[in-house]
């Protein structure tokens, strides 16, 4: 007769409780690290590229994006860490120039730990930026004046300590079930052993031996 083992459970009561631990780690972790972490702030500074008498006004468009590129290489070498009160290192790690695939506009974000700082910042590389293109008005026919001042900003623009605390539960839930999914295998000896001791061998029909008749005399 043929018995068959009991199934095991896929998941034992003990390895459940990876999901929710590593979701308490990851908020935990995360929580820590957005309360630690100093609050960045941000500040933008605009400033507008405009043609000269004799330019062709598409032009500006196109020294617009050129002049987006190369924002911090001039703030760097002119006069942008005077103004701003930072090395140049800081320049290049916490300003940010974009522009706009439709108006010759230039917009200038700068962060920084201190407000004031990223204000001082921010209108240093449009200041920087206003003296170079005055200075090579006579060969690109442009120039770029400023637009918008960079204004104090009153809250950071770094997450929360609550934020990263939610960050980090999500990411701990994620690795948790990829831990929970990823089971471990059973050694192929532990099946053999227990397949040979769950099914029992099933003797066959003996048959009775004969044994021949005497022969009269």
């Amino acid at each position: 007769m043929t018995t068959t083992p009991p199934r095991l459970p896929l998941l034992t009561p003990a390895r459940w409780m990876v999901l929710p631990a590593a979701v308490l780690a990851g908020a935990a972790l995360g929580g820590g690290y957005g309360a630690v972490k100093t609050p960045q702030y941000a500040a933008t500074s605009y400033v507008i590229v405009v043609p000269g008498e004799k330019s062709d006004p598409a032009a500006a468009l196109g020294f617009a994006q050129a002049y987006g590129r190369v924002a911090t290489d001039i703030a760097v070498t002119g006069d942008a860490q005077v103004w701003a009160g930072v090395s140049a290192d800081t320049l290049r790690a916490g300003v940010q120039a974009s522009t706009s695939p439709d108006a010759p506009m230039i917009s200038i974000t700068a962060r920084s730990a201190k407000p004031s700082t990223a204000v001082s910042m921010a209108d240093g590389v449009a200041r920087a930026l206003v003296t170079n293109s005055t200075h090579a008005a006579g060969n690109t026919g442009v120039k770029v004046v400023p637009f918008s001042r960079a204004t104090k900003p009153v809250e950071p623009v770094s997450p929360s300590a609550s934020l990263s605390a939610l960050v980090g539960a999500c990411a701990g839930g994620l690795l948790g079930g990829l831990v929970l999914l990823v089971r471990p295998k059973r050694p192929a000896r532990a099946e053999a052993r227990h397949s040979r001791q769950g099914t029992a061998p099933v003797p066959g029909p003996s048959m009775a031996s004969q044994q021949p008749e005497p022969e009269a005399v």
